[in-house]
C-alpha cells in the first residue's frame, strides 16, 4: 500500500497515501485496534456540523479569510451528504476526551478542503486542520456538543416512534375495551378488568416515558461550546458561541443554545445523565409490557391464551406448527442491551475530574447506540405486533366470571371473613364464587346479581349500591 508521510509532533508517521486522515489519525488506528466500532453516524454529522459552523462563524467574525472557510464549508457538505464516511476510523474505544475522533474529522476536512483549493492530501496548505479547522475549539468543548447534538437528533427520531406505539396501544385499548377478564395480582387470580384497561394502562406508561425523554432533550440542548480548553472561553470570540448557536438551530430546526456557565457545561454531564436515565426507565417500561403480552399470549392450550400475537415465523426446529412471541421476546432483548448502555453511561457521567470528563467518546457511542437499536426495536413491535394483536374474548369472560376474587365485592355486604369463607368452599368444592353464596343463604338471587356484576366491578364504585 503506497503511503505518504506527515509529522506531527511526535515525529514522523506513515499514512495510506489515499486517507483523507492524516497523522494523528493515524496513531490513534495503532494505537487503539480494540472494538472495530467506529463513530456512529450521526456522530459524524454532528461533528462534521460543529466545524462547518465554526467556519462560517469565524469567517461572519473576520478571523478566517473566506477561501478556506468556504473549502471547510464545501468539504463539510460532501460529509454530510454521505460521501467519505469510510474517512472516520477512529475506534470508539480511544484516547480520553475524543481528542482522537476530533482530530479524525479536522484532518479529514482539512485535506478534502486543500483538494478542492487545488493542493495535495497531507501538506495541510492553505488549509490547516488544527489553526482553521479546529480554530476556536477545543476537543473538550467540540466532543461534548457534538454528543449533545447527535443524541438529541436522535431522540428527535425516536419520539414519533414512540407516539405511534402510544397511539397503537390507544387504538387496542378501544378495540378491547368491552372484553372482560380477570385480573392477576402476584400471578394470581384477581378482581375483574376489562382488557382495554390493561392497554390503556401501557398507553399511559409510554406517555409517562415520552414526557421524561422531553425533560432530558431539554438539557441536551445547552451546549457548552465555545468554553475552549477549560471553559473560560481562551482564544474564542465572545459571539462565537452565539452565532454557531444559531446555525445549529437553523440546520437541525432543534433549539440549541449557548450553556449558561461554560465550566458547568465542561465539568458536568449531567444532561448525558438525565438522558441515560430516561431512557433506562423506557427501557424497563417497554421490557415490563413485553414481558405481560408474552404471559397472556401463553399456550395456546396451557398458558392463559388470552390474547393471540401475530404469527411472524415459525417457533421451532423440531416442533411442528409452534409459534413463538418472537417480536416481544426481540425487544426483551434489545432492551436488556439498552440497560446495560445506560449503566455504562451512568459510570461515564460521575467519571468527571476537575474542569472536563474524559469519557465522553464510551458515554456517546452507548448513547447513539441504544436510542438507535430502541427506536428500530419500538418501531418493529409497533407494526409487528401490538397492532395485530387479537383477542379470545370467550376465554377471557370465562376467566373473569369464574374468578373466586369476585367475592371481593361481598366485602362491604356480608364482611371479609365470611367472604373469605366463602372462597374456601367454593375452591375446595369447586364451586363457583355465586353458587356457594346462594347455597349459604348469605343473599338473595337478586341482590347477588346486582352486587356480582363483574362489569360495575371494572369502575369505580361499591357493587350493588
Amino acid at each position: 500500500m503506497e503511503t505518504r508521510i506527515e509529522k506531527d509532533s511526535l515525529g514522523e508517521v506513515k499514512v495510506p497515501g489515499n486517507a483523507y486522515w492524516g497523522a494523528q489519525t493515524q496513531r490513534a488506528v495503532e494505537n487503539f485496534p480494540i472494538s472495530g466500532l467506529m463513530a456512529h453516524p450521526k456522530m459524524i454529522d454532528a461533528f462534521v456540523m460543529v466545524k462547518k459552523a465554526a467556519a462560517v462563524a469565524h469567517k461572519q467574525l473576520g478571523l478566517l479569510g473566506a477561501e478556506p472557510a468556504d473549502a471547510i464549508v464545501q468539504a463539510s457538505n460532501e460529509v454530510l451528504r454521505g460521501e467519505m464516511r469510510d474517512q472516520f476510523v477512529v475506534d470508539v474505544y480511544q484516547a480520553g476526551a475524543g481528542t482522537s475522533f476530533n482530530m479524525n474529522v479536522n484532518e479529514v476536512l482539512a485535506n478534502r478542503a486543500n483538494e478542492i483549493l487545488g493542493g495535495e492530501k497531507g501538506a495541510y496548505k492553505p488549509v490547516n486542520p488544527n489553526d482553521h479547522v479546529n480554530m476556536g475549539q477545543s476537543t473538550n468543548d467540540s466532543f461534548p456538543t457534538a454528543m449533545r447534538i447527535s443524541t438529541r437528533v436522535l431522540m428527535s427520531e425516536m419520539m414519533p416512534v414512540l407516539d405511534a406505539l402510544e397511539m397503537a396501544l390507544k387504538e387496542k385499548a378501544k378495540e378491547f375495551d368491552h372484553v372482560l377478564k380477570s385480573g392477576r395480582t402476584h400471578l394470581q387470580d384477581a378482581v375483574p378488568i376489562r382488557l382495554g384497561q390493561e392497554f390503556a394502562g401501557y398507553a399511559a406508561t409510554i406517555y409517562k416515558c415520552k414526557r421524561l425523554l422531553s425533560q432530558a432533550a431539554t438539557e441536551l440542548e445547552e451546549l457548552g461550546i465555545g468554553g475552549s480548553a477549560t471553559g473560560t472561553g481562551l482564544n474564542v470570540h465572545p459571539k462565537y458561541r452565539y452565532i454557531v448557536c444559531d446555525l445549529y438551530r437553523e440546520w437541525t430546526g432543534l433549539p440549541f443554545r449557548p450553556a449558561e456557565d461554560m465550566r458547568e457545561a465542561m465539568q458536568s454531564n449531567l444532561p448525558m445523565g438525565a438522558f441515560g436515565g430516561a431512557l433506562r426507565n423506557l427501557a424497563l417500561e417497554l421490557t415490563r409490557i413485553a414481558n405481560d403480552l408474552r404471559l397472556l399470549c401463553s399456550g395456546p392450550l396451557t398458558g392463559f391464551a388470552e390474547i393471540t400475537l401475530p404469527a411472524v415465523q415459525p417457533g421451532s426446529s423440531i416442533m411442528p406448527g409452534k409459534v413463538n412471541p418472537s417480536i416481544a421476546e426481540n425487544l426483551n432483548q434489545i432492551c436488556f442491551q439498552v440497560l446495560g448502555l445506560c449503566t455504562t453511561i451512568d459510570y461515564c457521567v460521575q467519571a468527571g475530574q476537575l474542569e472536563l470528563n474524559v469519557m465522553m467518546p464510551v458515554m456517546a457511542w452507548n448513547a447513539q447506540f441504544g436510542l438507535t437499536i430502541l427506536t428500530n426495536g419500538v418501531r418493529v413491535f409497533t407494526e409487528l405486533c401490538v397492532r395485530g394483536i387479537t383477542a379470545d374474548e370467550e376465554r377471557c369472560k370465562h376467566y373473569a366470571e369464574t374468578s373466586p376474587s369476585l367475592a371481593t365485592a361481598l366485602n362491604p355486604t356480608i364482611g371479609y371473613q365470611a367472604a373469605a369463607e366463602v372462597v374456601k368452599q367454593a375452591l375446595k368444592e369447586k364451586k363457583t364464587i355465586p353458587a356457594v353464596v346462594l347455597e349459604k343463604g348469605l343473599l338473595s338471587e337478586e341482590d347477588l346479581k346486582k352486587i356480582l356484576d363483574p362489569w360495575k366491578m371494572t369502575e369505580p364504585g361499591i357493587p350493588g349500591l
